[in-house]
Order: C-alpha cells, then structure tokens, then sequence
C-alpha cells in the first residue's frame, strides 16, 4: 500500500504533517476573522499530529530527509507563525511606540523559532531520536505563548509591554543550551 511506502511523498507520516499544515493556515484565518478560541483548538490540533507523525514515521520505517524538511515547515507555521501572531493580535497596543516594540520582539521570536529549527535539521538525521532537546522545542515554545494568551485574557499579566518581554525570553531560550527531555 503507497501509505507505507517510505518513497511516496503522500505516505502515512507526511499526509499527517500535511493536515498539521493545513491547520495551522485554517488557524491563521480564524485569527485574521478575531476568533481566537477556535484558533487554539485547531491548534492543539495540529500538535497532536505534530506527535502522531513522527511516531507513525518511526512506527513504519516512513522516515525520510523530504519529512524531516516537511516537519519542520509544519513546526513553523503551526508553532512560531500561528501562536505568535494570535498573541501579537491579542494583545491591545495603546500606542505607535508599543505596537513597533512589541512588533519587533514578535519579529525576533520568529526568527528565533526559524533559525532553532533550522539549526535542529542540520544536526538531526532521518529516524533518529535524541534523549534531549537543547533549547525550548517550538511545540514548547507554542504551548508556552498560549499559556501568556490566557494569562493576558484574564488580566492576571495586563501589561503588554511584560508579554512581551517574557515572548523575548522565550524567543531566546529556543537557542539556548537549555537540556529539555524529549518526550
């Protein structure tokens, strides 16, 4: 069956890599359309693809360099693109000032998430699994803007100038030498 088949481009693993994508594009919609709420669930969604892939990869010997390049596009879209700007258009920019400096710390936490995952594909080979991440995954990092989303929603941190410090510290523990153990 071409599903098993390590060869094709549309087997098992990557067809779930490809409807993490396309998730992750649905959830930019909704944000663009203000409803945040389904955003998130789509992409929580495309999280639990974002494990199931790699399991159903390593599962049925699927793994290849085309789906580590796939999983990692599908990283950046899903998990720095998709969180950052729902976090970004959350928030509420009393100014010009605050919105180019909070716009610039966004800007720098989806570099940092391209050049983490970047930085991650030349280091991986295709089927291999390391017993820690060196810096914050972008999943992480994902779940971690969500958590400032809801903390900024229900007022407990009101400021958008210190989420945005804290989406810098995050931005920089991506690369950092930080050990987190991989699941």
């Amino acid at each position: 069956m071409r599903l098993f088949d390590r060869d094709n481009r549309f087997n098992l693993a990557n067809l779930a890599t490809f409807t993490n994508i396309s998730l992750g594009l649905i959830a930019l919609y909704f944000i663009h359309k203000g409803n945040f709420f389904v955003a998130i669930i789509l992409a929580w969604i495309a999280g639990a693809l974002d494990i199931l892939d790699g399991k159903i990869a390593r599962k049925y010997d699927l793994s290849t360099e085309f789906g580590v390049q796939l999983d990692s596009f599908a990283d950046f879209l899903s998990f720095v693109i998709m969180p950052s700007f729902l976090l970004f258009y959350a928030l509420d920019k009393g100014s010009l000032f605050e919105e180019i400096v909070i716009g610039g710390v966004f800007i720098y936490y989806v570099i940092s998430g391209l050049r983490r995952l970047i930085e991650f594909n030349l280091k991986v080979e295709a089927g291999s699994v390391e017993k820690y991440f060196t810096g914050v995954p972008t999943p992480l990092g994902a779940i971690l803007l969500w958590i400032l989303y809801l903390l900024y929603s229900y007022r407990i941190i009101s400021s958008p100038l210190a989420i945005a410090v804290f989406v810098a510290v995050i931005g920089w523990s991506m690369n950092s030498k930080i050990k987190i153990p991989h699941p």
